[in-house]
């Protein structure tokens, strides 16, 4: 099949190899952009952790959670400029937003938009929107959402950058007057913190599919052939790297950013023991500010097409 260059600049964007190689990679799978990702990575020219599509809308991530700590949501706005992602008018209505969303825990956008707003219960959250859009004068969008409950534990967040980056994480906790203290907010704060920095992609190992599992295991095995080395050393390489997968994906596994002698599980044992209770960290949620999302890139397509010597 024909490879256009929209799919090499994005198979470029995904895993910053070479125009060429990407076109290359393309080619040999028949335009399949999954199988292209991991023929790079066979061939050693692409990253494991880069990912299509790059963060490109500007706005904000807001946080909010309860005064008790026991439920809390995670919310993504989106604005055409960062010049007005700074505005105080702005940042007054994402606030509006995360708090209703907080009380009132809608199941997805649709429902979002269609309900009383908390504020005034004259207008849907559409209407404030709208009203927000006329005074900002640019156009918004409410883009996502996520909403912790924790029963018997506390729900914990980071915004980091002024709104770049925002965590949303819950833990469960056997000491009821510890779940509602300071010092296991600090926990988790810390772990949400840390999940900003290091962008895990599933909680524990128990989490990763066996297709995911799988795919990894094909690339290593790919790659430990070339070595010549008899199968049955191939798969105990592969056992090894296998586990380093683990300790990159999973937050539990992770070392931990703010103690490198421990990874994040045992930063949270070591932290249990010493609040005196057990601490299980149940879920998170990560947002990047236009994550998936982009802005147009004059002419670049161009370059791509006369640099692959398509038309």
């Amino acid at each position: 099949m024909a490879i256009t260059a929209a799919q090499i600049n994005e198979l470029r964007k995904a895993t910053g190899a070479g125009m060429l190689d990407c076109k290359k990679a393309l080619e040999e799978v028949g335009g399949d952009m999954e199988q292209a990702v991991d023929y790079l990575r066979k061939k050693g020219l692409a990253a494991a952790s880069k990912k299509a599509g790059r963060a490109a809308t500007e706005g904000m991530v807001a946080a909010a959670v309860t005064a008790n700590g026991n439920a809390g949501v995670l919310v993504e706005i989106n604005s055409e400029t960062d010049f007005v992602a700074k505005n105080d008018k702005f940042q007054d209505f994402v606030k509006q937003v995360a708090d209703h969303v907080l009380q009132k825990t809608p199941a997805n956008i649709e429902e979002l938009m269609a309900q009383p707003f908390v504020g005034d219960a004259s207008k849907t959250v559409q209407t404030l929107l709208n009203e927000a859009i006329a005074v900002i004068g640019e156009n918004m969008q409410i883009r996502r959402f996520v909403s912790f409950s924790a029963d018997g534990g506390a729900v914990g967040s980071y915004i980091h950058a002024g709104g770049k980056i925002g965590v949303l994480v819950e833990a469960s906790c056997d000491n009821a007057a510890v779940c509602s203290g300071e010092a296991f907010a600090t926990v988790l704060k810390d772990v949400a913190m840390h999940t900003a920095a290091a962008s895990p992609q599933f909680l524990c190992r128990e989490d990763v599919s066996a297709d995911v599992l799988e795919r990894e295991k094909e690339i290593y095995r790919a790659k430990a052939r070339e070595t010549g080395k008899p199968d049955n050393i191939i798969e105990k390489i592969i056992g090894g790297q296998v586990n380093k997968f683990y300790g990159d994906i999973c937050l539990l596994e992770q070392v931990y950013v703010k103690d490198t002698d421990k990874t994040v599980q045992q930063y949270i044992d070591a932290s249990a023991k010493q609040l005196g209770c057990s601490i299980t960290l149940k879920r998170f949620a990560k947002f990047v500010l236009g994550e998936g999302l982009e802005k147009k890139e004059s002419d670049f397509a161009a370059e791509v097409a006369a640099a692959a010597g398509l038309k």
